[in-house]
């Protein structure tokens, strides 16, 4: 083996301005790379509890109280939803049950008996926060209150989430309700892997008909930093007089998705907002751009092929990180009989000379060997046939 190609990444003049947002591909290997200090102190916040996470480096860049055990109101949903989204058909119509409708706190105003999709119950609950719409979408789930609990309780163990219980899907208050600051930034980094999740957060309104009328309603989003905070793409929002005004959101700018979380706070706008312009001061996304090389092929059926890379690089960096270069490590030529995918070599990042990242590099296609030449015996068979 030997390395082929030593790319400068100037790759990171470009690709770290428009790297998309996405989990570690299967197939990446990322050094151990725990971020480093940032060169200043994340603005305080008014909260009595604040998370800022970020889901690719599974870091908290900043943290207050994140493990205190608090009410949760209406940032509920995002579980709510997140069950839902993984159970159910969404083009399912839902009969309206008695249980559903006049549900204390915001709502829609669902009617017993009424038909409405679970698609459309999904927007209220996360645009309008509608109280009935996530009783209705629970009982259509699990059959009652309760059960659909034990669902949103069975799926924060699976995240390994051990400060949350939920008693209901909508977060009115309750004791034996509550989470952490923490807790709800995984639950948000979870639920923002589902596309409709993510796609719905992010809609400043919707409308649909009203089964049976001729009314159309109309959902509008809560979530003021969609419209104030540059790159804000989610979440949801919640208060209680128990609670205190509860926000959860998240952005997305250059590539690097960051998630805030901030529990009894009356200035959570302001809050969230400082936060990510600090955020984004101190750190930024690596996700460069594909890696295509062509290796000559010997006695085979083509005579070259390309080799890729299984799967991407996504990291977390400090702003100022040092130099960043990409190695391939493959050999000179390749012999022919070898399938696409098989494993030809391996791309290694370095920060500094330091290894960041490592990715199979791998064959787009498969090159057959050459069939042997013909004997004299078989060209006289072929005379006949």
């Amino acid at each position: 083996m030997y390395r082929l190609a030593t790319f400068l990444i100037f790759l990171t003049l470009f690709a770290l301005l428009l790297g998309a947002f996405s989990a570690p591909a299967v197939g990446m290997r990322a050094a151990a790379l725990a971020l480093p200090a940032p060169r200043h102190q994340p603005p305080g916040t008014s909260a009595e509890a604040t998370v800022l996470y970020d889901p690719q480096s599974d870091s908290f860049l900043a943290a207050k109280n994140a493990d205190r055990h608090l009410p949760m109101a209406s940032t509920t949903k995002i579980m709510t939803a997140l069950v839902v989204l993984e159970r159910c058909d969404l083009s399912a119509t839902v009969t309206v049950p008695r249980e559903a409708v006049g549900v204390e706190g915001s709502s829609i105003y669902l009617y017993e008996g009424e038909k409405i999709s679970v698609r459309t119950l999904l927007y209220a609950l996360l645009l309008s926060s509608a109280n009935d719409a996530a009783t209705a979408l629970a009982l259509h789930t699990a059959g009652s209150v309760p059960a659909f609990a034990a669902l949103m309780n069975e799926r924060a163990a699976s995240l390994g989430l051990s400060n949350t219980h939920f008693t209901n899907p909508h977060g009115l208050h309750d004791e034996d309700h509550f989470t952490t600051a923490g807790d709800l930034a995984l639950i948000t980094a979870a639920a923002m892997r589902n596309e409709l999740f993510a796609e719905i957060v992010q809609t400043p309104r919707y409308t649909a008909p009203q089964s049976g009328t001729e009314a159309t309603r109309l959902f509008l989003n809560h979530n003021r930093l969609l419209r104030t905070c540059e790159g804000v793409v989610g979440v949801k929002t919640g208060f209680t007089r128990a609670s205190g005004r509860c926000l959860v959101s998240a952005a997305v700018r250059n590539g690097l998705l960051l998630i805030a979380v901030t529990l009894n706070d009356g200035n959570d706008w302001r809050d969230h907002a400082a936060l990510y312009d600090w955020a984004y001061s101190e750190y930024e996304a690596f996700t460069p751009q594909t890696v295509s090389i062509s290796l000559p092929v010997i006695g085979g059926e083509a005579s070259e092929v390309t080799v890729t890379a299984a799967g991407a690089v996504a990291l977390t960096l400090p702003v100022d990180h040092g130099e960043i270069t990409a190695t391939a490590e493959l050999p000179h030529f390749l012999y022919a009989g070898f399938a696409a995918g098989d494993r030809l070599g391996t791309l290694v990042y370095r920060m500094d000379g330091r290894v960041i990242a490592i990715l199979p590099l791998i064959a787009a296609n498969g090159v057959e060997k050459n069939r042997m030449p013909r004997t004299f015996f078989e060209k006289i068979q072929d005379l006949f046939q």
